[in-house]
């Protein structure tokens, strides 16, 4: 019986948490959980957009494992914004190596982006933090995707595994 007041209690605070961060417009949004990725050609020439897909490729290699351990947003950006200016040097140094004069820039910002699905998720339209990489003027078509959780940057297939605090302190309640 006491096992069954104690569940009881635990869900009612859940209610009352959940119901209190609401009202107090401090409800987290599921985008707050991500951080994209943005990479715009320096144009819509068929030269500008395939070494686009080139540089995507080589900053996919760069930030790989930079994110790879990461278990946290905060910690993901952190690594990430560090890690920026070896990114640019590498998306530069594949412009040079396909002829291409302009540079690159990179940068962490919140920025606008439409809805879009990974897989089996949907990430709504609205302000996400992204990881902006811009190559020459940046006018160009653009392509964009996850970092954290990796969603891109694990060859298309996601090893997320969601966890539930709350299942876990149940469980180990009733273990």
């Amino acid at each position: 019986m006491k096992k069954i007041w104690v569940c009881v209690l635990l869900v009612c605070t859940v209610a009352a948490l959940v119901l209190a961060c609401g009202k107090a417009g401090g409800e987290e949004t599921p985008r707050e959980a991500y951080l994209r990725i943005h990479i715009r050609a320096n144009s819509d020439s068929e030269e500008d957009q395939a070494v686009k897909y080139l540089v995507r490729d080589e900053i996919v290699s760069f930030l790989t494992p930079v994110v790879a351990s990461c278990t946290e947003k905060s910690e993901a950006m952190e690594r990430v914004g560090a890690a920026l200016p070896g990114a640019v040097r590498a998306a530069e140094a594949v412009l040079r190596e396909n002829g291409f004069s302009y540079g690159a820039r990179a940068e962490l910002r919140r920025e606008e982006f439409p809805t879009r699905v990974y897989g089996g998720v949907t990430l709504t339209a609205g302000v996400y933090d992204a990881v902006i990489v811009e190559l020459g003027s940046g006018e160009g078509d653009n392509w964009w995707c996850v970092v954290y959780p990796p969603l891109c940057f694990a060859g298309g297939e996601t090893d997320i595994v969601y966890r539930s605090k709350i299942l876990e302190i149940i469980r180990e309640f009733f273990a």
